[in-house]
């Protein structure tokens, strides 16, 4: 990887309500990024530690008008955050966003200057009719198609399988994918993207596996959810330190 390199842990609330969860950590050995929900962000801007980056968990794929409830970066970065979650796995399958929506919304996050970190995904019905590769490099072709600028982009693959299951892709299996994906951005992308790019790992993520998960050549951080919100989240954030 490049000097610039530097291991990427997401942190994400989802509907946790508590403010007293903000919290700092005093040694980072990766970079951080707090994903509050919309409401919380000023509030996390506000409290955490100014290393640690924050994001938003969704945004809308237009910059105003008759969209009730949605929010856009505008507002994202109003509220001082400076990063975006796109395409997670409860966005497509629970609301039902598609492949086109996602690239949209990509396309619109980084027209107004927001770091994103762009999901994708298959699930378990997927994996077992062995469609991974299908599933994921399509996902990927959209957003790749509305990435105007990689260096403001992180690439989660998360198996929707193993979210908040318990269930863990092995070490190797995330190993398989994400190198897969770094040669399909090799072959339809370029070699500098294919190895600056950074992909990071999400599924039940723990202090128990995060090293041996972050031990892995192409795994180059991680999307934390429940663990997140435990006093291991410490060790995940230094699982390469």
């Amino acid at each position: 990887k490049p000097e610039f390199f530097k291991f990427f842990t997401r942190r994400t609330w989802e509907l946790w309500s508590k403010k007293q969860q903000t919290d700092n950590s005093s040694v980072l050995f990766s970079e951080v990024v707090c994903a509050a929900p919309s409401i919380y962000l000023d509030f996390a801007r506000s409290l955490l530690d100014p290393r640690i980056g924050v994001s938003a968990q969704n945004c809308y794929k237009v910059a105003k008008g008759a969209f009730t409830g949605e929010i856009s970066p505008a507002m994202i970065k109003d509220s001082g955050a400076d990063w975006v979650i796109l395409g997670h796995s409860e966005r497509r399958h629970v609301f039902g966003e598609s492949d086109e929506l996602i690239g949209q919304k990509v396309a619109h996050a980084l027209e107004s200057d927001l770091g994103v970190i762009a999901c994708i995904g298959e699930t378990l019905e997927e994996r077992e009719a062995d469609t991974t590769e299908e599933v994921i490099y399509a996902q990927t072709q959209v957003i790749a198609e509305n990435v105007t600028d990689w260096g403001k982009v992180v690439l989660a693959y998360e198996p929707v399988w193993a979210i908040g299951t318990g269930k863990t892709a092995t070490p190797e299996q995330a190993q398989e994918v994400h190198e897969k994906l770094r040669a399909w951005f090799t072959a339809n992308v370029s070699d500098d993207v294919a190895d600056s790019l950074r992909i990071i790992y999400g599924g039940s993520v723990t202090g128990a596996n995060c090293r041996e998960l972050a031990s892995q050549g192409d795994v180059d951080g991680f999307l934390v959810g429940g663990a997140s919100l435990k006093p291991e989240f410490v060790d995940i954030i230094n699982a390469r330190a």
